[in-house]
């Protein structure tokens, strides 16, 4: 009855945080006092309470570390020009009888790129949004496929802050993540790209007006040196050097390009990499060109730290002992993988962020992986298949409102996130055939 109460207390609050705006910090500590207390009260210690939200948390310091370092790398490479250059390029690809297909392939390029749904979102993202608005595309069809692509590089860049927390989460190397979740998404894409070559067909481009490329030429130096910040983390990735490493290499370079073709001085650049870089606010770039920083990971690093703390306090103390019976119960990888889709899914609705979606649901389901002697690679593919994707489902989590926010869209856009919902789908289709169908019938891939 207690525990009901605190969970749903604790998603009315986060409700309410989402829908008037407030830093959803307030609510998950709110959550995890109600919870503390509630721990307290079913005879656990204080001190062994307090341990257990510590633990959870210090979990979290090794991908905060890298959160600000993405913060980090995307001012610098605006500074730089790359990300400017990014966009420019971008645009200049698009053809107005495949404008939606285009912006979604566009867009997954942008994020696998940065790695981050909102930076991609807040900068090629608007770009094509205005271009569709001014064009007479379906906006809800463009939102759609930009948000789609933004969380393609979300699940499995390198860059990407969830793709960093879920290889903390499980203990397993990065790259090969990658090399996974590239392997498990080849079916889905293709299937995503016949849906978004119809859509366009369905929604073409009537005009094409590049103002925005045309002001990002004569406000930055576009030319090929200023995308080496991109390429040394696209190197790196492929020689399997730590991530740490090539972000602040990608660093060094961008800022140095910055101070060579972009006129910038090494104040301004110490200014970009702690509180964002910004243009001035007449700027037609202004809404486009401008993010980033350590500063702008501090309430994402904040939220992170605390849904970890929570996740390790209920995980601690058992609260939620009845739901991991039932998933414990799971004999085959179909199985888990259907739980862990089911779970991602209540999580994503009581917790509103993504952080609180990956740690809950692998805390739900780690016991069935090592009943049947699946290994953290395993967790981390299943993780990255459901819980960073489906957060971007549900119409309350921030996962999905803030890039929505970012655009102008709205809920009208949730059909057309077909790469989000199609992932997800196909694997479990793809685990449910090749469990019950007899063996060879299936055999796209193998994991």
């Amino acid at each position: 009855m207690y525990l009901m109460m605190a969970f749903g207390m604790t998603f009315l609050l986060l409700m309410l945080s989402v829908q008037q705006g407030v830093f959803i910090g307030y609510a998950l500590t709110a959550g995890l006092l109600m919870f503390s207390a509630l721990a307290v009260k079913r005879g656990n210690r204080l001190s062994a309470v307090l341990g257990s939200m510590m633990n959870g948390g210090r979990k979290s310091l090794v991908v905060i570390r890298i959160f600000v370092l993405i913060g980090v790398v995307i001012a610098a490479w605006m500074e730089a020009g790359t990300v400017p250059a990014i966009v420019y390029y971008g645009l200049e690809l698009l053809s107005p009888e495949t404008f939606v297909l285009a912006a979604f392939i566009i867009s997954a390029f942008v994020s696998f790129l940065i790695g981050s749904s909102v930076g991609t979102s807040g900068t090629i993202g608007i770009a094509l949004i205005l271009i569709a608005r001014s064009g007479g595309v379906n906006t809800a069809a463009a939102a759609g496929a930009v948000i789609a692509g933004a969380y393609f590089g979300d699940r499995c860049s390198p860059m990407s802050s969830s793709a960093n927390l879920v290889s903390a989460v499980t203990k397993t190397d990065i790259y090969v993540n990658v090399k996974n979740m590239f392997r498990t998404c080849v079916f889905p894409l293709m299937i995503t790209l016949v849906f978004y070559f119809i859509v366009s067909a369905m929604f073409p481009l009537n005009a094409s007006d590049n103002a925005i490329g045309e002001e990002i030429f004569s406000s930055f130096y576009v030319g090929l040196p200023v995308m080496l910040p991109a390429l040394i983390i696209i190197v790196f990735s492929i020689f399997r050097v730590n991530v740490k490493y090539s972000m602040l290499f990608s660093i060094i370079a961008a800022i140095l390009l910055g101070l060579v073709f972009q006129g910038e001085t090494l104040k301004a650049s110490a200014g970009y990499v702690i509180f964002g870089y910004s243009m001035d606010i007449s700027d037609p770039l202004y809404p486009i060109i401008r993010g980033g920083g350590a500063v702008s990971m501090v309430r994402t690093s904040i939220i992170l730290f605390i849904a970890s703390a929570l996740a390790g306090l209920i995980g601690d103390t058992k609260m939620l002992n009845i739901v991991e019976a039932v998933t414990e119960k799971a004999n085959s990888r179909y199985e888990i993988f259907r739980n862990v889709l089911v779970t991602s899914l209540f999580t994503s609705a009581i917790g509103c962020c993504q952080a609180f979606t990956v740690m809950m649901t692998d805390v739900l389901n780690a016991k069935a992986y090592d009943r049947n002697n699946l290994d953290g690679y395993s967790r981390a593919v299943d993780l990255e298949n459901t819980s960073v994707l489906v957060s971007a489902l549900i119409p309350w989590n921030l996962s999905l409102l803030l890039p929505m926010t970012i655009l102008g869209a709205d809920y009208s856009c949730l059909p057309y996130l077909a790469y989000i919902y199609i992932l997800p789908a196909w694997n479990l289709i793809y685990l449910w055939a090749k469990e019950k169908l007899p063996y060879g019938i299936i055999k796209l891939y193998s994991k």
